[in-house]
């Protein structure tokens, strides 16, 4: 075999930091021993795998090939390390989530997951789903749960749940005692939304179609929690997922708005790289996943 495990390591660490410094710190080695294998390897096939832009390393064409193959390869040389060596447990597992999904949703599955497998490495980053999808691309994290949908072609989208967001007010507003609210109520107040790129303004701005360019939004905030806020001090309406809003109408603190002439429904995915190894952690996690019962 004419190429190593350890050159695939560091041709895939540069591949994710664009750069030989920092992917060389991120393996423990010199610069220069990881700079002389990258080289090596490329010299042994003739090829290039990488293009110089400024200070960056971008993936050439072909680098973008190989990516996928090393991945798996790498994947799989881990999960047959792991078996020789009679390890415990379903090895690394990094799950992306988004924002609603990640907060109300992720840990207790992590829990589940770990009560059955508890010698997993298990991480969870949580982001927006514009954020999230560039990171499963990237093969910085191996399974994504989010709430947009998103078109890459290098990404698969399978469904997972049903959700469905819901506009609501303070307790103490006129919109909480109205039977059914029209397009006309919906223009004349202020908004707080979430950010451009989460699954959460993309389902908003779908079932708001027609009407968007009138809507006043006053504020995009990022977090779910800072929207509840703002719009419990009085400073206008939002438009969440009812998985963040049970609580808060349980306890009267804010009402759920009636607008059944808009369609709130959406779905929420796994999305995963088509060309990644979908290795035994994986698979558990999505069984985990779908035996999880939407309250």
């Amino acid at each position: 075999m004419r190429y190593t495990l350890r050159q695939l390591e560091i041709f895939l660490a540069v591949a994710q930091s664009e750069s030989v410094s920092r992917a060389a710190t991120g393996i423990g080695m010199s610069q220069s021993a990881a700079s002389g294998a990258l080289t090596d390897l490329e010299r042994q096939f003739d090829i290039q795998l990488f293009h110089r832009k400024g200070k960056r390393l971008q993936l050439s064409e072909l680098g973008r090939e190989v990516r996928a193959h090393a991945e798996a390869i790498l994947d799989q040389a881990r999960d047959l390390e792991r078996a020789l060596e009679k390890r415990p447990g379903m090895g690394r597992l990094r799950v992306g989530a988004t924002m609603t999904i990640g907060n109300y949703l992720a840990v207790p599955l992590m829990a589940r997951f770990l009560r059955a497998h508890p010698q997993a490495d298990i991480t969870l980053a949580v982001a927006n789903t514009e954020e999230i999808s560039r990171q499963v691309a990237n093969f910085e994290i191996d399974v994504g749960l989010v709430e947009g949908e998103v078109a890459h072609d290098d990404l698969a989208l399978t469904p997972w749940r049903d959700d469905e967001l819901v506009v609501f007010c303070p307790r103490a507003h006129p919109f909480a005692r109205k039977r059914a609210l029209q397009d006309e109520d919906l223009k004349r107040v202020p908004w707080i939304v979430r950010e451009a790129g989460s699954g959460t303004r993309q389902a908003f701005d779908r079932a708001m179609h027609g009407l968007l360019p009138t809507l006043k939004i006053a504020f995009t905030l990022p977090h779910t929690e800072a929207i509840k806020g703002a719009v419990e001090a009085g400073l206008g309406i939002g438009c969440l997922p009812r998985l963040a809003l049970a609580d808060d109408f349980s306890r009267g603190t804010l009402s759920p708005c009636r607008v059944p002439h808009r369609d709130f429904r959406r779905q929420f995915f796994f999305l995963l790289h088509k060309n990644k190894h979908h290795g035994p952690a994986i698979q558990r996690w999505l069984d985990v996943c779908r035996e999880e019962k939407p309250a």
